[in-house]
């Protein structure tokens, strides 16, 4: 089997993903970690840089469809615009300032309209089909049931406030978690283990049932 190197192992978007990190700590509404305060809770940009990072791999290692160095910087780059990039954006009152965009971005992933989560999944997916040998799927569904299938599971032993499981189930990939701690037991059992079962089922309140409201997750 050959070894390819990953992209975490050559080089990341370090300056986006540490400001996005540290940007989440002003976060408050319907982030996480307001679900219960744990003192070493992991920023969720920085795990989820880390898991999509690990199971991408670096344009070095494919010479045969990056053949130059030149042609692996450009592929190299494009992944980072996928990951994460600061951009200079303008507010109502004309006032600029620094945003961070992409996968590691709070604001992104929880847009509707955002395809991100869906590019970097293709990313994904385009890893495993290629070490396959395989044509990588490109259709959302098809590529969250390629990465079900093929990409190895998430374990934390020690998964305290739950930042790392919780971010690969959002990649589409297996997470196991668990923990010493029964208080982080349950953090986890609240946060990756009940909210997916009850994703796009209806809601128990018959009004908003009626309103063809359902549980996104």
């Amino acid at each position: 089997m050959t070894y390819r190197k990953k992209l975490i192992e050559v080089a990341l978007p370090l300056e986006a993903i540490n400001m996005e990190s540290a940007r989440e700590k002003s976060i408050r509404h319907g982030h996480p970690s307001t679900l219960h305060l744990w003192w070493a809770r992991r920023p969720l940009a920085a795990c989820r840089a880390v898991l999509w990072a690990t199971l991408v791999d670096d344009p070095s290692s494919w010479p045969d469809k990056f053949p130059t160095e030149e042609a692996q910087n450009r592929e190299r780059q494009r992944l980072f615009d996928i990951l994460g990039r600061i951009t200079i954006e303008t507010d109502k009152k004309g006032n600029t300032k620094q945003v961070v965009r992409g996968l590691v971005s709070w604001d992104d992933i929880n847009d509707p309209n955002s395809k991100v989560l869906e590019a970097a999944q293709r990313e994904i997916a385009r890893c495993l089909a290629w070490d396959r040998g395989e044509e990588p799927p490109t259709k959302p569904d098809a590529v969250r049931r390629y990465i079900a299938k093929y990409a190895p599971p998430v374990y934390d032993p020690f998964a305290g406030g739950g930042s790392i499981p919780l971010e690969a189930q959002r990649l589409g990939l297996e997470a196991h978690a668990s923990d010493l701690n029964p208080v982080a037991v349950l953090i986890n059992k609240a946060l990756i283990e009940i909210p997916p079962k009850f994703r796009d089922l209806p809601p128990v309140n018959p009004v908003l049932r009626g309103q063809g409201i359902g549980n996104r997750g």
